[in-house]
């Protein structure tokens, strides 16, 4: 069965690590309620890219423009297609939404503008 993956990459400062990884695990349960496959967040630990057939990769900080304070985190959600992606997205949404109405100070644990997000359809599986 074909799936269907929305991939991340972020930068989070190390202050912003503890309050980033719970919003990461409300995010989880909100996705997996609402019937996302798998989900994950993953914290950067071993960044600096080895050699590979005589090049070296760009580095995740390097693309990210993280300095020294900051940690890059690659987060994916696992979906059964594009379709079913953009259903529980949209519940997800609306979940939120309602979540945070009344709230007026919410305010995200990075810099949205530095995320990259993309929704991508599995070409090889293993």
């Amino acid at each position: 069965m074909a799936k269907y993956v929305d991939g991340f990459v972020l930068v989070v400062p190390k202050d912003k690590i503890k309050e980033y990884t719970k919003m990461a695990t409300e995010g989880r349960d909100m996705w997996m309620k609402h019937g996302a496959l798998e989900y994950y967040e993953c914290k950067g630990d071993d960044l600096e890219p080895k050699e590979m057939g005589g090049m070296k990769p760009l580095a995740f900080t390097e693309l990210a423009k993280a300095t020294a304070d900051e940690t890059v985190w690659f987060s994916f959600v696992v979906y059964e297609s594009k379709q079913h992606r953009d259903e529980v997205n949209a519940k997800v949404m609306n979940e939120m939404n309602e979540k945070h109405k009344d709230t007026t100070d919410f305010s995200m644990p990075f810099d949205m503008k530095r995320m990259a997000y993309g929704g991508f359809s599995v070409e090889v599986e293993g």
